[in-house]
């Protein structure tokens, strides 16, 4: 059971997130202020859920005294600035004010789940850019496969890594790589299925001049080059049998002979190799060795497809949108609440490298700070979110028939938005509840944007 501290001044907000938290098993304490939330210890959380604009110093003042707890800020204002402001600070992330409950639990969610797995981190892969980050995702297959590259990759074994295409299988290799003893030596990365047939024994054997037509100078192979290191070959599943043959030699024998020459030099080579075929039955039928793939096989590393992996989708969404926006230079943007629906339902067929391209066309697509599922440009999903039943004791988040345009507005245009849409049927009170702020100060916001009340229609004294 997690331990939270919510810190807000307004009393019908803090009561209704505790309900909300306690109702999901954590347990919660209260402050009204920062110096109240320091006299609390936050230190001893797990998680700080804080206002931002509260009586005395704000809410970002308690990120680094709260600190290494993380601290999730909450705001009601409509400026992105402050947000993004506080996310700077280092605010593990933000929900906006009125917020939506599946939302919040899932932000919570998230971010205490980080926390639990610090102990047992993903392991870290230096990119081809030179920046280091770490593998994405917790799902309990993917844990599996991060216990499999922490024992693999210092025995110095053959790996297999399969999975289907666009699933990582590259960054398991150079996570295996980097954890080996070969770390400081060269990781020779090679698509079996990217060089043409009568290339890719040249290409990886090398050639001496004259060898055959062309061949107007002696070559090294990527395998000799990968001496002392580690040979990466992805789609190995693709690879003609006569390259087989010389590959087998290796892997038996640390031999290499260059096409053309009568001499053998040994080699000493660490090989990974990846695909999305089942070369078992491949090997029933002829297309792959049979021996081979005995000797690929000493340790398998399976790596799940994006659809089987639903507590990480969204988690892996953030990474990549993330990256996308500082390579196109619009940090801040966000994904819509209808967008997230999109991304956690859609299928997947193209796993995380699909999920990467939809992520990019949004960020170039996108005309506001949101991301909406028509920018992304997918497919409708074949099973369309359901609400589950029994949802009525929580209040469903206001004007929920037509989220998708709700998303399109900033904050304060929604409050106009809900309040002139509901104050019919409302009363006051009841407005305040379901934006989750107090009747003060929905009466404050109405003066701020000029929304008169609406008027109660005079009793007939006849």
């Amino acid at each position: 059971m997690s331990r939270i501290l919510i810190v807000e001044d307004e009393a019908i907000i803090r009561s209704a997130l505790r309900r909300l938290l306690e109702r999901h098993d954590h347990r919660v304490s209260e402050a009204g202020s920062v110096a109240e939330a320091l006299a609390l210890e936050p230190q001893g959380f797990d998680l700080v859920i804080s206002d931002l604009r509260l009586p005395g110093e704000p809410g970002t003042d308690l990120i680094a005294r709260a600190a290494p707890v993380p601290v999730l800020i909450m705001t009601s204002y409509a400026s992105m600035r402050s947000a993004v402001e506080a996310l700077k600070q280092g605010a593990v992330d933000y929900v906006a004010k009125p917020f939506d409950h599946d939302e919040l639990l899932e932000t919570v969610a998230r971010v205490l789940h980080q926390q639990a797995t610090q102990q047992g981190e993903p392991p870290d892969v230096t990119e081809p850019d030179g920046k280091r980050q770490p593998m994405i995702g917790n799902c309990p297959a993917m844990q599996v496969v991060y216990t499999r590259i922490r024992k693999a990759a210092p025995a110095d074994v053959t790996v297999l890594v399969q999975g289907e295409s666009g699933t990582g299988k590259e960054l398991v290799a150079r996570a295996l790589h980097q954890q080996s003893r070969r770390a400081a030596a060269p990781l020779i990365c090679v698509n079996c299925a990217a060089i043409p047939e009568t290339l890719i024994e040249s290409e990886l054997f090398g050639h001496e001049k004259g060898a055959f037509t062309g061949a107007s100078a002696a070559r090294t192979g990527l395998v000799e080059a990968a001496d002392g290191g580690t040979l990466f070959l992805d789609e190995i599943g693709e690879l003609p049998l006569d390259a087989q043959a010389r590959l087998l030699r290796v892997l038996q024998e640390g031999e290499i002979r260059k096409i053309g020459s009568v001499e053998t030099r040994h080699v000493d080579v660490r090989l990974i190799a990846a695909t999305h075929r089942d070369l078992q039955s491949l090997s029933k039928t002829g297309e792959f060795r049979l021996d081979l793939y005995y000797r690929l096989n000493v340790m398998q590393i399976d790596l799940p497809s994006l659809r089987e992996r639903d507590d990480d989708i969204l988690q892996i969404a953030d990474v990549l949108l993330e990256k996308a926006c500082r390579r196109h230079e619009r940090e801040g943007l966000r994904l819509s609440r209808a967008a997230r629906r999109t991304i956690r339902d859609y299928p997947w067929p193209g796993n995380v490298r699909e999920l990467e391209n939809a992520l990019e066309r949004g960020v170039i697509l996108a005309e506001g700070h949101l991301i909406h599922p028509d920018d992304l440009g997918l497919a409708s999903a074949p099973r369309p979110p359901v609400a589950p039943a029994g949802e009525a004791s929580a209040p469903p988040p206001p004007a929920e028939s037509e989220p998708s345009e709700e998303d399109d507005l900033s904050l304060e245009d929604y409050f106009q938005h809900f309040v002139l849409e509901h104050q019919d049927q409302m009363s006051e009170t009841e407005l305040a509840q379901k934006l989750g702020i107090s009747r003060k100060c929905l009466w404050e916001r109405r003066q701020r944007l000029g929304i008169p009340r609406k008027k109660s229609p005079r009793r007939s004294t006849g």
